[in-house]
């Protein structure tokens, strides 16, 4: 009997420590109390500071180029969407390009893994759609790599190719970045020294980076060694078998 309690306390232990290690994070309140940025920045020094989640939006004129900046931590896969409302179909004179690019803390270019990453559309469209998913972000890599790492990643939005007489026509644009959170799958041994955060007009150095030694892995080796000692203890209980009577002494 003793022996099933410590079996069932150990399987206590170990849900506590899964459910404990690997609930989901609570969600800052201040962040979504943010109100959303109605401007865009005109080059990487300007870029406009927006968090995961918001929807940013922009006046502006075809022929801008326009700017946001966003963090991304480890393990994290980023998706940029952009949605462009065009100038009244008869106040155009053919069909636009336009291109949604992503840079990160060191202004390389990021490849898209899927995504429209550029569209054209016809000179009768009302909107153009466009959107990038990047790789994940890993904690470390090599210097000659080229793979997304934890910090500021900016946002590039344009027009590529249109008739010369559209251009400064009005237009609005929209750009909202999100994140799917990899897990323990995509973790790397190493970490960044720092986040690659530029000292930009539209970012801040306080962002709470969580990379460095901690990843979900250490849920499962925690885990692991629990079930561990509980797989020991059952093999113990097993194998013993039930325990010997007392001695008795001989009668006189």
């Amino acid at each position: 009997m003793r022996r099933t309690r410590l079996f069932l306390a150990g399987v206590v232990l170990a849900l506590t420590t899964w459910t404990v290690a690997a609930g989901p994070a609570v969600a800052d309140d201040d962040e979504g109390a943010k109100k959303a940025p109605t401007e865009a920045g005109t080059s990487f020094r300007t870029a406009t500071a927006v968090e995961q989640g918001q929807k940013a939006t922009a006046s502006a004129s075809t022929g801008d180029y326009l700017y946001w900046a966003f963090p991304a931590d480890q393990g994290q896969r980023p998706t940029v969407r952009a949605t462009v409302e065009l100038p009244a179909a008869q106040t155009r004179h053919g069909a636009q390009t336009w291109r949604l690019d992503v840079y990160d803390g060191l202004r390389r270019r990021q490849s898209c893994m899927y995504g429209t990453q550029a569209r054209a559309v016809a000179a009768d469209a009302a909107r153009v759609g466009l959107a990038c998913t990047l790789r994940t972000v890993r904690a470390w890599s090599e210097p000659w790599a080229n793979d997304p790492l934890p910090g500021t990643y900016y946002v590039r939005l344009t027009v590529t190719d249109l008739a010369g007489a559209d251009l400064g026509l009005p237009v609005s644009a929209s750009v909202e970045a999100a994140s799917k959170g990899m897990g323990g799958a995509a973790a790397v041994d190493g970490s960044l020294s720092a986040p690659l955060v530029p000292g930009t007009a539209g970012t801040t150095d306080d962002h709470d980076w969580a990379s460095g030694w901690w990843t979900s892995r250490w849920v499962w080796t925690a885990l692991g060694a629990v079930l561990a000692a509980l797989a020991g203890i059952g093999g113990y209980a097993l194998t013993r078998g039930p325990g010997r009577p007392p001695r008795v002494p001989p009668a006189a």
